[in-house]
């Protein structure tokens, strides 16, 4: 066995120790990016449940409204009408318009507020309500589609609801929709 002289090794525990501090550091680096990363999915996931309960909110009062939906009441033709761009008052409004009034203030966030501020939305929803098709002696198909806008760009979605309404980037555009399916069960 060879044994070295201590003047000859001096200092080379010490470039050891910064060697593992810096693979350590490098480690600890990658961790937090990570962990960025998996809370912005979080919270796009909880955006996206958030999105799926108000669309499925109007989806059940169109079904318990049919006879109105049927009509072509909740919705127009094309996705012009947008829902959640600003507060309406719904004490003085019944029926449909008062289901149209509620979900309004519903993608506004209004049912939370901490002083003046609404808190209880997804970031930048909207919502739309389209007639696929309307009509007393047939089969009624209703869109409804929730809009928000997400933290980072994925692929734009084909829905037209909230469109360019989220910067020029359309990528940042989430979307959802459900459709209401009203059977004509007529003889």
């Amino acid at each position: 066995m060879i044994w070295v002289a201590s003047s000859q090794s001096k200092g080379f525990t010490l470039i050891e120790v910064l060697v593992t501090l810096l693979i350590l550091a490098v480690g600890l680096l990658g961790l937090a990016g990570m962990n960025a990363r998996v809370l912005n999915g979080q919270f796009e996931a909880y955006q996206r449940a958030q999105a799926m309960m108000l669309v499925e909110d109007m989806a059940s009062r169109i079904r318990s409204n049919s006879v109105d939906a049927r009509d072509g009441d909740y919705g127009s033709d094309s996705e012009d009408d947008v829902f959640g761009l600003a507060a309406e008052d719904c004490s003085a409004v019944t029926g449909v318009d008062l289901d149209l009034c509620e979900w309004n203030q519903a993608l506004l966030g209004a049912s939370t507020v901490e002083g003046t501020r609404q808190l209880g939305s997804i970031l930048g929803a909207r919502g739309c309500i389209e007639n696929i098709s309307t009509g007393a002696t047939e089969q009624a198909v209703i869109r409804v589609t929730v809009a928000w806008q997400g933290l980072a760009p994925t692929v734009a979605p084909a829905l037209s609801c909230g469109k360019d309404e989220y910067g020029d980037d359309d990528r940042l555009r989430r979307a959802v929709s459900v459709d209401v399916v009203l059977a004509y069960l007529g003889m």
